[in-house]
């Protein structure tokens, strides 16, 4: 599957329309996003069923604040619309092969509890 680039118009119909969403926020002068956009590519290849999609912080700086992008590239990745991973730096192919294995080997349903508790303690007025 190739990438998709992202945008302010489908950035959320993309999250939230597929089980798992790895995104690279990067830009063309990049001299470290160029060097990591071929394993991304390659690495989407591999993985049917997760959307490999990229951002273009020059063209989307308001994802980019939104996102808190401070240094590029940076990977984030989201399942069932939460955000499990975010890291600044080009991952080698390996690295990148590790945390989609992790990502995928979360458990979802403990994960959506532990949002729920959280949020319903702090709608309490419970310190979390």
């Amino acid at each position: 599957m190739s990438t998709i680039a992202l945008t302010k118009d489908n950035f959320e119909q993309v999250v939230t329309g597929n089980d798992t969403v790895i995104v690279d926020f990067w830009a063309p002068w990049c001299g470290p996003c160029r060097s990591f956009a071929p394993v991304f590519e390659a690495t989407s290849e591999k993985h049917e069923g997760v959307v490999f999609a990229k951002v273009n912080t020059e063209e989307e700086p308001e994802l980019a604040g939104h996102f808190e992008i401070r240094s590029i590239p940076t990977l984030m990745v989201f399942r069932e619309k939460v955000i499990l991973f975010s890291q600044p730096g080009a991952l080698p192919a390996s690295g990148l092969e590790a945390v989609i294995k992790k990502v995928q080997e979360i458990d979802m349903a403990e994960v959506h509890r532990d949002i729920a508790a959280e949020e319903a303690g702090e709608k309490a007025g419970t310190p979390s």
